[in-house]
């Protein structure tokens, strides 16, 4: 977690909104069927079975992903082919606090290198872990598509939290962009990480 952008590091507030998107929302090419391309539940893009290594590709397949309902595609202006992502199709790996208190604001870069402030645009959300009673959190990312938080800022969000009360619930969560993301309620704090 960087707290301190004048380390010598780049701050990743500098670069949100300056990566472009091609508007694959425009985009309604014709399927042409599903392609062997696998993003699996560690972020691991995979061809044929085989890892992609090159993460100049892997960004320029995630620059042209696309959801739709359950299902996911890279998307062209001419054509429409299906892929599998086993979880999330990005990994929040890294995080920004900007401020503190209420004007706080938390900045994510994803495995492919996409800034999020998490905002009401871009929200955090936290599902139960099946079988382990733990819990998931995902950020938005764009056009209805994800980023698993990797359990390292899962960690960092936690430390950041803070309860609060809503519709007469006492419930612990963290705050960005003035907005308040709800983790669990404040009797299972213990049991969150």
């Amino acid at each position: 977690m960087t707290e301190n952008p004048s380390l010598g590091l780049e701050s990743l507030a500098s670069r949100i909104g300056k990566e472009r998107q091609p508007p694959v929302e425009k985009w309604n090419p014709p399927y042409c069927g599903e392609i062997d391309i696998r993003i699996a539940s560690d972020g691991t893009w995979f061809y044929l079975g085989t890892p992609i290594g090159r993460p100049a590709l892997v960004k320029l397949f995630a620059s042209v992903l696309k959801r739709e309902g359950d299902k996911h595609f890279l998307v062209t202006p001419v054509e429409k082919a299906g892929i599998r992502v086993e979880d999330a199709p990005f990994l929040a790996v890294e995080l920004e606090v900007e401020n503190r208190g209420r004007e706080q604001n938390l900045i994510f870069r994803t495995n492919v290198d996409d800034i999020v402030r998490c905002d009401s645009g871009h929200r955090l959300r936290f599902e139960p872990e099946q079988g382990t009673g733990g819990i998931k959190p995902y950020l938005h990312v764009r056009r209805d598509l994800w980023a698993k938080v990797t359990r390292a800022l899962f960690f960092d969000l936690v430390a950041l939290g803070e309860v609060r009360e809503q519709g007469g619930e006492r419930l612990f969560g963290v705050c960005s962009a003035g907005e308040f993301f709800p983790i669990a309620p404040e009797t299972t704090i213990a049991g969150i990480a």
